[in-house]
């Protein structure tokens, strides 16, 4: 059995879970829950996999975890409208996520972008290992290819501190 270099992240359940109980995400936007219809599959930021037709979803905008510079930013992202069974940062690179295409952007301590590269769903691994294994490597976030959205963020397994530890199977956001 091998052991997992780094460790994903999906938006904290205490981030969610202040943001539903606002009814507003951070920059005053109200949450609008949309039901996913047949044929749409949206990537939800907090249990890292694509919705399924029917389920109740929301469009926030987000700020991703970063060390901050000139590359922090607010974008959208899709979540579950009610609270949802999460992801555990000890799954390793999420399931769900395996069949897409992604772009990884790798920031430094002082928030600069050391690489970005477009990564096809079987080297994944690889890429990251060897992205993790630089020094100047703080963050990687992982992308959609095509808007540049942000999906969800990875460090390297030491270097993790888990603010919201989940267990699998366990309902959080």
């Amino acid at each position: 059995m091998t052991t997992a270099t780094f460790m994903v992240s999906a938006i904290p359940p205490s981030e969610l879970e202040r943001i539903r109980a606002r009814g507003a995400d951070d920059l005053d936007n109200p949450l609008i829950p949309g039901v996913v219809q047949d044929g749409e599959k949206p990537p939800l930021r907090c249990c890292l996999r694509e919705a399924l037709p029917g389920e109740r979803v929301v469009l926030i905008s987000y700020r991703p975890p970063h060390p901050g510079g000139p590359y922090a930013e607010v974008g959208p992202v899709f979540v579950h409208a009610d609270r949802c069974e999460g992801f555990s940062p000890h799954s390793g690179y999420p399931a769900g996520f395996r069949h897409r295409r992604q772009l990884l952007r790798a920031y430094g301590r002082g928030g600069e972008q050391v690489h970005n590269q477009i990564v096809e769903p079987a080297d994944v691994d690889a890429v990251l290992a060897q992205l993790l294994s630089r020094p100047e490597v703080e963050i990687v976030h992982s992308r959609n290819v095509l808007a540049g959205c942000y999906m969800f963020a990875i460090n390297r397994a030491s270097s993790v501190e888990v603010s919201d530890p989940v267990e699998v199977g366990n309902p959080v956001s």
